[in-house]
């Protein structure tokens, strides 16, 4: 006679578990992917200050107020024509950043993320919910009616 050992509790929360588990990584997962999907087309200017700052010229160690009066002064400082040229450019591009970081609202661009990444969650979060409670309902009137 074959001595078989069953653990049907152990196994049955063996089962819960591993799919818990997957349903857990499949809601984060479907949760992320319609949050970036919502970002990029519905609330667009989410990313607007991370893009922004991707953005941002490079520091020097010198004070913004110092290199604009060595642009705008005709006096020589030992500077090269290529720092000087250097120089420009990254004024120009710092200029062009103060202006775009003006126009974006950090507030606006969080409440788009914060938006998208809600609504993400309700769009995944209600189906399962009333799936899961539907069948929740199902099964306890089957039990009732036994």
């Amino acid at each position: 006679m074959e001595n078989k050992v069953h653990y049907p509790l152990v196994r049955t929360i063996y089962l819960y578990l591993f799919t818990l588990l997957g349903l857990t990584l499949l809601t984060i997962g479907g949760v992320r992917f319609i949050d970036m999907g919502l970002k990029a087309f519905v609330f667009t200017k989410a990313e607007e200050e991370q893009r922004l700052l991707y953005k941002t010229p490079l520091m020097i160690p010198v004070e913004v107020k110092k290199l604009e009066e060595v642009e705008e002064s005709k006096k020589e400082f030992c500077l090269s024509e290529k720092d000087r040229a250097a120089i420009e450019q990254w004024l120009a591009d710092y200029k062009n950043w103060k202006e775009r970081r003006a126009s974006i609202d950090p507030v606006t661009a969080r409440r788009h993320r914060d938006a998208s990444l809600n609504l993400a969650m309700i769009l995944i979060g209600l189906p399962l919910y009333l799936y899961h409670w539907r069948i929740i309902k199902k099964e306890t009137k089957n039990r009732s009616n036994c």
